[in-house]
């Protein structure tokens, strides 16, 4: 009775992100009641493995008892600072130094956000005050990447570039440009690594030279595109567009939304590919998703341009939860486990995911499988040499997606017909071993369809 009750009252009142309002409502939510370590629990009591960590974010895993006593001390203690006014707090000042301390290169500022999305934002915010104070205020054009995702902030979802971001609000501005996504298993000069780096090369300086060097601003960047389909660029890739934007004196932004706090191996993803953005914008794994908090780091070189520009008055960019106590104190906790083992037994796990999911190569839906760490993915298809993939007919997002649930997994299932994994880093072997147990069962499921055994090759 209580789970209906819940459901009608969803239909009538809360309007979920990202979703078709009115298939919703026909559908009917799925609420989630309790979590341990990484699996969740539905009003139902149906028990399923988490194997995308909520949305990217769980990292540490749930029900960590240290997490939640980090955050009632801290509400007891002082529930709210503002960090207006020259006020501050203990775990935010803290967590500021031990996020500098951690970050790659000069990365020693950090902005306080809610989340990635107005991370993100609060970038654009600084870039343009940034090239203003140096005199430069033409650099004004923005590049990013198809199949990028930087958001859904008005801004942000200009240069996230995928098209259900994009439909009916009127973006993205003409201010904000792509480059072809370097996607190695469908790219148009083939899979090889060099000639992908090549062909991305080639591609940001030919709109840098369109644009005008002088007018660009800014680069942005995943090192693994998340949300367009976790697609994994070749190794040396993120730093060789790096450069190039050093060349040309353009700013380059990592957004590690995704990939930072161990999930792909280290703390950060820019640390494995040795390269130092000028910002790197970071949410999700920061808190473990426990409470909402992301953050801007900013290399010395920018702020000090910043700082200096702004002279007497004040940088006029901040929100009224900027370094929120309750959420410094959580992500402080968060960091420490992370360091306590979790860092460790998420790349022991990552490695058995990647040899669990190439395990599942030889089934005939299978295209691709790849990854990084925690981070992976199977690109469906209905031909392998041609590559094709499953028609839309199949509705892949949502009979996967739901296929896997009715199997007890959790996994993001993307329109394209790309199934994406991002399990929380505290996952045991068993854990592990279920995912891949619980995929094969929902492929043959899938291949079972008649609309997939009948779709043309």
């Amino acid at each position: 009775m209580l789970a209906n009750s819940l459901i009608e009252l969803d239909r009538a009142h809360l309007i979920h992100p990202v979703a078709s309002y009115r298939g919703h409502e026909a559908r009917g939510v799925r609420v989630l009641k309790s979590a341990k370590g990484a699996t969740v629990t539905d009003a139902s009591g149906r028990q399923l493995i988490d194997g995308f960590a909520g949305l990217w974010c769980v990292n540490a895993g749930y029900g960590h008892d240290s997490i939640v006593e980090a955050a009632a001390r801290q509400m007891r203690e002082l529930p709210y600072a503002t960090a207006y006014f020259d006020l501050g707090s203990e775990p935010a000042i803290r967590l500021a130094s031990e996020l500098a301390e951690r970050a790659p290169g000069d990365l020693n500022h950090v902005f306080f956000t809610l989340g990635g999305s107005d991370a993100v934002d609060s970038t654009i915010r600084f870039v343009r005050y940034y090239w203003n104070a140096r005199g430069e205020p033409q650099r004004d054009q923005f590049i990013s990447i198809e199949q990028g995702y930087h958001g859904s902030s008005v801004v942000g979802a200009g240069l996230t570039a995928l098209p259900a971001f994009h439909t009916g609000f009127g973006i993205p501005f003409e201010w904000q440009h792509k480059i072809p996504s370097p996607y190695p298993y469908r790219n148009p000069v083939g899979e090889d690594g060099n000639a992908i780096i090549a062909a991305s090369l080639a591609a940001l300086k030919a709109k840098i030279e369109a644009i005008g060097p002088e007018r660009v601003a800014a680069f942005y960047a995943e090192p693994i595109q998340g949300s367009g389909g976790v697609i994994v660029p070749p190794k040396g890739w993120i730093k060789a567009v790096r450069e190039l934007c050093r060349a040309y004196g353009i700013l380059f932004i990592a957004d590690e939304v995704i990939t930072g706090f161990g999930r792909t191996g280290p703390l950060f993803a820019c640390t494995d590919e040795e390269i130092v953005p000028d910002f790197m914008t970071t949410a999700k794994g920061l808190t473990s998703g426990y409470v909402p908090m992301g953050a801007v780091f900013m290399a010395d070189h920018v702020y000090d341009v910043i700082a200096d520009g702004a002279g007497a008055s004040a940088v006029g960019h901040g929100y009224t939860y900027s370094a929120h106590p309750v959420s410094a104190a959580v992500a402080l906790e968060v960091l420490k486990l992370y360091e306590d083992g979790l860092l460790e037994n998420g790349i022991k796990a990552g490695a058995r995911l990647m040899a669990g999911l190439e395990s599942l190569s030889d089934h005939p839906l299978v295209g691709e499988v790849r990854g990084r760490g925690m981070l992976a993915a199977i690109e469906l298809v209905v031909d392998k040499e041609k590559k094709t993939p499953l028609p839309a007919a199949a509705m892949p997002a949502r009979r996967v997606f739901d296929r896997a649930w009715d199997n007890n997994l959790i996994i993001r299932a993307f329109a394209h017909g790309v199934i994406g994994y991002a399990p929380p880093l505290c996952c045991t072997d068993s854990d592990i071993d279920a995912i891949i147990e619980r995929t094969r069962r929902t492929l043959d499921q899938t291949l079972d369809d008649p609309d997939v055994r009948q779709a043309p090759a």
